[in-house]
């Protein structure tokens, strides 16, 4: 199962200050717009999205068909294939993709400790 890039989105409450943070860290704006209250910033291969009001608690977050450029990968599971995947192995899932559908979508679910993972493909 290929879940394409990985990132943590944490939610922040101060957007200003969690870049300038991330920035003391190595961190460059890599993509996202701070007028709308999201960035995702990148040192190396690691990827963190700030997201200010738009969801509680943190996240773990993969991309499916994106690398962590976020270039299209030429091979990628698709995110209705990972769904199947995930339902097979007897996996509970909080939000799912319309399997009538292609293109972008999305599903998640929560690891048994309560972290929240969303799957998020673009294309």
């Amino acid at each position: 199962m290929k879940l394409g890039a990985f990132s943590v989105s944490l939610s922040v409450k101060d957007i200003n200050a969690s870049k300038e943070f991330y920035e003391n860290l190595g961190f460059t704006a890599f993509a996202g717009d701070i007028k709308r209250n999201y960035l995702i910033m990148k040192n190396g291969n690691a990827l963190i999205g700030l997201f200010q009001g738009m969801f509680e608690g943190n996240m773990l977050s993969f991309n499916p068909g994106w690398d962590e450029n976020g270039q299209n990968l030429e091979e990628f599971d698709d995110i209705r294939e990972i769904q199947k995947q995930l339902k097979n192995k007897g996996l509970s899932l909080t939000t799912e993709a319309d399997e009538n559908t292609s293109g972008p979508a999305s599903l998640m679910l929560t690891d048994p400790d309560g972290n929240v993972i969303l799957l998020d493909q673009h294309r």
